[in-house]
């Protein structure tokens, strides 16, 4: 029994570093000697717990309550904030007493799970292409940190009365930009792939490039058989993921905006330096011809704008003030509504990312590119927003251009696969209650004929293409039987 106790105290250890670290794959292959050696000491508990069952025929009695044990349990009490909630399942010494029976089913399960981390090691670095995907992560920052880098840089002071010092900020701002575009690129990459992959080694990936250098660890499965991952000591599930990433989805699309802002302040007041800077100043003699005429001409014009304000009175002064009410109203439409125009172009590009989609997606998509053109169109000339709202305006045209010819052949796939199960289905109640005449064999092989043509032209590039893959040699096999 003493050696029973030595090896139970030091259970929370080896528990503990039941774990496969993933970053750096060099490190993995050490993780993998690491386990064997924790289930070889698992196995070792589990003989002398046999041995103590047989030989003094205990069955549910309690392992003694030595100092040791007590000291180990205390340690994985979750109320003492040592075990984060998400894995407290995993220790299974929260009790000063525990079974023999109770310990026995317990190292079962600490083993299996032992067994599935050895197993994801293995895969990992028999995949060349995982391990130098994994490899790369590591040098990359994890996608929190990138998004917090460029959030504080976009926090930038202008300098309006230096042209050149504004130019460079103009250039970061730029690049800025590019960086945000190319984040935004890569958390759809995540997103994706964690939600949609059935293959749990893709899904490490996509987990990787979100930790990026900071790496990961898989910890448990929970009691729903959720995958618990930590990272820099904290705990998530999956789905904890990609919550996070719904966020910083909606957090970069925001950022974006405050860039092509920023960007556009600046270039209206680069502009407005620069029209300064070119006007020439007047000389002096210039000026004393310019007095001497002005002199003249106020005493000429006195009579004449004193009349002309008899006659107008103060209406003019009311005119003016509406058209400048409207005309500030006006811009402030025009840029509420680039604005607007962008938020929909960010969102119907993010929709068709990673395709083939559903038809239904590509008609989101086509909508929202229909009203980001709707609102550009309408933005007026004269406004400071009107030419970049042209610009994007012949961007986004095209792109609805492209995305409408995408949702003409998902439709079109989609009613080819229709027809074709509708012609399967009518095939088969002629087959039904043979024998039959020449004339419904005929008729039968005619549908299936039919059927198969209509699979055949159906686009690789289409949501249901896998779908009529599938169903393609079915058909065939029926139609051969009938001929």
């Amino acid at each position: 029994m003493a050696n029973l106790e030595i090896l139970v105290s030091e259970l929370p250890t080896l528990i503990q570093n039941l774990k496969l670290t993933i970053g750096d794959s060099n490190q993995i292959m050490e993780q993998i000697i690491l386990i064997n050696n924790i289930q070889e000491q698992l196995r070792n508990i589990k003989k002398l717990i046999a041995q103590e069952l047989k030989f003094e025929n205990i069955k549910n009695s309690a392992i003694a309550t030595l100092p040791r044990i007590v000291t180990v349990a205390s340690l994985f009490i979750p109320s003492v904030g040592l075990v984060d909630p998400a894995i407290a399942g995993k220790f299974g010494l929260s009790k000063t007493q525990i079974s023999l029976t109770e310990l026995e089913s317990k190292i079962d399960v600490w083993s299996e799970w032992g067994y599935f981390l050895q197993a994801i090691a293995t895969d990992l670095l028999s995949d060349l292409q995982l391990v130098n995907q994994l490899n790369s992560d590591i040098n990359h920052f994890s996608l929190r940190a990138q998004f917090q880098v460029i959030a504080e840089s976009l926090k930038i002071n202008f300098d309006f009365s230096n042209s050149k010092i504004l130019q460079g900020q103009i250039y970061k701002i730029s690049n800025y930009q590019k960086e945000l575009l190319e984040l935004q690129e890569k958390l759809n990459y995540i997103f994706y792939t964690i939600k949609n992959s059935h293959n749990l080694l893709n899904i490490l990936l996509g987990v990787s490039a979100f930790y990026g250098k900071y790496g990961f660890a898989l910890e448990w499965l929970d009691d729903d058989h959720e995958l618990i991952i930590s990272s820099q000591g904290k705990f998530q599930e999956l789905t904890d993921i990609l919550n996070d990433c719904d966020y910083f989805q909606e957090q970069i699309a925001a950022l974006i905006i405050q860039a092509d802002t920023l960007r556009e302040q600046a270039e209206q007041a680069l502009k407005k330096i620069e029209q300064e800077s070119s006007k020439e100043p007047i000389i002096s003699q210039d000026v004393e011809i310019a007095t001497k005429f002005s002199t003249q001409k106020i005493v000429r014009s006195a009579l004449f704008i004193a009349s002309s304000l008899l006659i107008l009175g103060f209406g003019g002064w009311k005119i003016k003030e509406q058209k400048m009410s409207l005309s500030l109203t006006q811009e402030e439409s025009a840029i509420a509504k680039f604005k607007s125009a962008q938020k929909f172009g960010l969102e119907a590009a993010s929709l068709v990312q990673k395709p083939p989609h559903p038809l239904k997606v590509w008609q989101q998509a086509q909508n929202k590119w229909h009203q980001a053109i709707i609102l550009l169109d309408s933005i007026p000339n004269e406004t400071s927003v009107s030419a970049r709202a042209n610009k994007k305006l012949a961007y986004y045209q095209i792109n609805y251009k492209s995305i409408t010819q995408k949702v003409l052949i998902e439709k079109k796939a989609l009613a080819n696969l229709e027809s074709a199960q509708k012609l399967a289905t009518e095939a088969n109640l002629f087959a039904q209650n043979p024998p039959h005449s020449l004339l419904i064999r005929q008729q039968a092989k005619d549908k299936w004929k039919q059927a198969i043509n209509l699979l055949e032209v159906i686009p690789e590039s289409t949501s249901i293409s896998i779908q009529a893959k599938q169903t393609l040699p079915i058909y065939k096999t029926n139609y051969a039987a009938i001929r």
